[in-house]
């Protein structure tokens, strides 16, 4: 393998329905930035029936390129025709680094593709960067139990493959308007040659929470003591009207669903407001919702990591001070709701 052979930067475009997945859209903007510091190309390649049209999306958000399989046989994502379509585009054009988001989709597909070509994978990637003269991508993300952060290297294979959590990196503000190169390409593949069948759709109909769309998250840690301690982030939270977030040692204690869980094995979140109450701070919680436009923190060890990332923090009893900070907030709120209806 002649690594002088490969060059340009990828980002799978993951779309559903004829919607791109906003981590694809996310990670066009932290391609674009690789692709910059390297000199070459930012392409995506976008698999799909009826998805031509797309491609406008894609270069309002950075792409110079984008290589579309525009087939019946992509209708549905499937494993099989989804990979035998980027091994082919790849062998063909000879990237030198492929982004996908880790999603279910994502994580399936890209692990798929490593195990059919000669090179690595780094999965659930929270930073990323590159080496401007060799191309050597870093990716990092937090390792042993979140202790600490490990960039990992592909230096002996091409492309270099990540996949990147949703919410960690940030979309370009789109350039309408903004127009690239478009390359169709096909595949010869039919139906009878995929192993897998779609029978049916079932969509889901059970409402799931989605801390991930909230603008402002009260989370809490075992600080808070116990399953009724824990009643007070509930409580802060339906004041605010916002979402209920958690660290991995609360799910695990079982006082709330693993929905709510922010960090590294949970959600990735970057509301307006982030409060993390009872929260020591700990890599695998922080990279979860360092992204957060303010970061309140209130906890009694005044040597809590958290501290290091809030923007403001509070050293105490977080049952002496929630109490105060949810009255505070309701009479806030109650005369803006006076003013607001004297308006009218």
């Amino acid at each position: 393998m002649d690594l002088r052979d490969y060059k340009g930067v990828w980002v799978f475009i993951e779309q559903k329905d004829e919607v791109i997945a906003s981590v694809s859209l996310e990670l066009l903007g932290a391609g674009r930035k690789l692709a910059d510091k390297r000199g070459v190309e930012l392409a995506g390649i976008l698999i799909g029936e009826n998805v031509k049209h797309l491609t406008k999306t894609v270069f309002e958000y950075g792409a110079d390129t984008v290589y579309v399989y525009d087939q019946p046989i992509f209708k549905h994502y499937r494993t099989e025709s989804y990979m035998k379509a980027l091994l082919e585009c790849t062998d063909k054009y000879k990237p030198e680094i492929i982004l996908y988001g880790a999603t279910s989709t994502g994580k399936d597909l890209a692990s798929a593709v490593a195990t059919d070509m000669p090179t690595g994978l780094t999965a659930d990637t929270t930073e990323l960067d590159v080496e401007e003269e060799t191309g050597l991508l870093l990716a990092s993300r937090p390792a042993f139990g979140g202790n600490i952060m490990a960039t990992i290297l592909c230096k002996k294979y091409r492309p270099q493959m990540a996949t990147v959590r949703a919410k960690v990196m940030k979309a370009l503000t789109p350039e309408s308007g903004r127009t690239g190169k478009i390359i169709e390409e096909t595949i010869s593949l039919k139906e009878e040659d995929i192993r897998t069948k779609v029978l049916e759709i079932v969509k889901d109909t059970v409402k799931k929470v989605r801390i991930d769309e909230a603008d402002i998250i009260v989370a809490g840690g075992k600080g808070l003591g116990s399953f009724e301690g824990f009643q007070l982030i509930h409580q802060l939270a339906e004041t605010l009207g916002g979402a209920v977030g958690a660290s991995r040692d609360v799910v695990e204690a079982g006082w709330i669903e693993h929905a709510h869980q922010v960090g590294q094995t949970g959600v990735t979140v970057t509301p307006k407001i982030y409060f993390a109450i009872g929260i020591s701070g700990a890599i695998q919680h922080i990279v979860g919702m360092k992204n957060s436009g303010l970061i309140i923190a209130i906890n009694k060890d005044k040597e809590a990591p958290i501290f290091q990332t809030c923007h403001y923090g509070i050293v105490g009893d977080a049952f002496e001070i929630v109490p105060i900070l949810i009255e505070q907030f309701q009479r806030a709120l109650s005369k803006e709701k006076v003013s607001n209806t004297s308006k009218g």
